[in-house]
């Protein structure tokens, strides 16, 4: 009987470098011959996609509704989940994923002021009971991530997007509220010191996954 998929999320605020070290995450696990597949949320599949541009694009002609900006994450999540996740899960492959609902809790709730029960009721009706076996957690002070931040910005020529326009303060609530979920599930989530060079963080997540990982091949 084939047994079903791990997946793992990365997670952490703007600038933490969850992008750069998925790459290294990938990689410890191709190295010891799983089949695994990554992606990223909001996003994921080509309508997930379409509704990350959504959400992303500065407000501009028209801010987004707090609550309307909570539908589209959870309906790119379905999508998502539906076309990506669940199918790859259930044929043995390994999916590890750029964020997930640790975000929306984060962003929406910490940082919005969402209720975390509203959001906890999209949770239960879209995902089913579907978590990460696995969610490690990049944390560093937010005054030295938004400096990371805008020094990639200004390598890349990129512009900010609408969550990373926001400020310190909003931040500072997505952090506080990453750490508090942490803190709630440890046997789930591993934070890891993001404060420090690519090849320091990238032993300590190779670490955690030895850890974490090793007992489940």
């Amino acid at each position: 009987m084939q047994r079903r998929g791990r997946f793992i999320t990365l997670e952490g605020g703007e600038g933490v470098g969850k992008s750069t070290n998925l790459d290294g995450v990938t990689r410890w696990l191709t190295e010891r011959g799983i089949e695994v597949i990554r992606t990223r949320e909001p996003g994921g599949t080509p309508r997930a996609e379409a509704i990350r541009d959504l959400l992303l694009a500065p407000d501009i002609d028209e801010p987004l509704d707090d609550d309307a900006e909570l539908l589209l994450i959870f309906a790119a999540r379905a999508q998502h989940l539906a076309r990506k996740i669940r199918p790859a899960l259930e044929r043995g492959v390994w999916v590890v994923c750029d964020r997930f609902t640790d975000a929306t809790f984060a962003y929406q709730g910490g940082g919005r002021g969402i209720e975390p029960a509203r959001i906890a009721e999209l949770e239960r009706f879209v995902q089913r009971g579907l978590e990460p076996d696995l969610t490690l957690l990049l944390d560093m002070p937010v005054e030295a991530a938004q400096r990371r931040l805008q020094g990639r910005l200004a390598a890349s020529g990129d512009d900010r997007d609408r969550f990373e326009r926001e400020r310190a303060d909003f931040f500072e609530a997505v952090r506080e509220a990453y750490l508090s979920r942490a803190a709630a599930a440890p046997q789930r989530v591993a934070i890891v010191d993001a404060d420090a060079p690519l090849q320091t963080v990238q032993a300590r997540l190779a670490a955690c996954l030895e850890e974490r990982v090793t007992p489940w091949l």
